[in-house]
């Protein structure tokens, strides 16, 4: 039995578009075994998603007392949130500029509810951010992302950037480019097959504050982790190295209807570890 700390990103299980559905999915999760939940946070029209935790919705003290309240009384930590807006073309959006205001306000929010509920990091991808730090697009997503660090920084929300979207060299120059302390790295393997996942670790190490554990099948592309390409034993020795200590939520947004027999079957694969 190994010591990672192992929970779920809770939309994997099913849609949280009431409190009702948010502690059904708890009561999933708690019984594959993990002992974290990542809840989704925000509604996002563009795929006609209701979240019950949407800080426009969950909006009361009181309100986000019952969401930690939810997750203690099944013996479940919060992780962190997810915070997943889509722009018009991209994922994220934080380069486009229709109705980008509203995607920045959003986020906020969602970094301000994450800090009141007492755990603040929140994760999102918000590219592809560009190679060419001269570009107008690079300009505008550095001047968004400074203008939710400067509202997170005085919350204590902590913005975990998702890998993926561009090279690993390319996302820390980002984040060194923005200059904010808050501003950090959710890392996911199966996102970076392509552009080096062990590799990414080593250039990213001191931004990584949390993780998404989630695999490809080279062939069906299905996600059960230990079951595809990421090279676990490189990958999770790469995470110990830079001492790295956070969670690692398993991830699978396949929709099948084996989702939870999946979740349970990653998480103990990661017990080994």
């Amino acid at each position: 039995m190994g010591n990672l700390k192992i929970g779920v990103a809770l939309w994997s299980l099913g849609s949280t578009s009431t409190m009702e559905e948010f502690e059904q999915r708890l009561d999933l999760a708690a019984s594959a075994g993990v002992k974290a939940v990542q809840p989704w946070c925000v509604d996002e029209p563009k795929w006609k998603m209701v979240c019950a935790l949407d800080p426009d919705r969950c909006a009361t003290s009181e309100q986000r007392a019952a969401v930690r309240k939810a997750c203690e009384k099944r013996g479940l930590a919060i992780s962190g949130f997810c915070a997943q807006l889509a722009g018009p073309k991209t994922l994220g959006g934080f380069g486009e500029e229709l109705n980008l205001p509203a995607r920045i306000e959003k986020t906020k929010k969602a970094l301000r509810f994450a800090a009141e509920v007492g755990a603040p990091i929140v994760t999102t991808h918000i590219g592809p951010i560009p190679e060419d730090k001269k570009s107008t697009v690079y300009a505008l997503f550095l001047r968004t992302v400074k203008d939710v660090m400067q509202d997170a920084e005085k919350s204590g929300g902590i913005f975990a950037l998702e890998t993926g979207q561009e090279s690993a060299a390319g996302l820390k120059q980002f984040i060194e480019d923005v200059g904010s302390s808050n501003l950090k790295v959710n890392y996911d393997p199966a996102n970076m097959l392509k552009l080096g996942t062990v590799e990414g670790v080593g250039i990213l190490a001191k931004y990584i504050v949390h993780t998404h554990a989630k695999d490809k099948h080279p062939q069906t592309g299905k996600p059960t982790v230990g079951q595809g390409a990421v090279p676990w034993d490189d990958y999770i020795a790469a995470l110990k190295k830079i001492g790295y200590s956070g969670w690692y939520a398993l991830e699978d947004e396949s929709g099948a209807g084996d989702v939870l027999e999946s979740i349970t079957s990653g998480r103990k694969f990661l017990e080994k570890y």
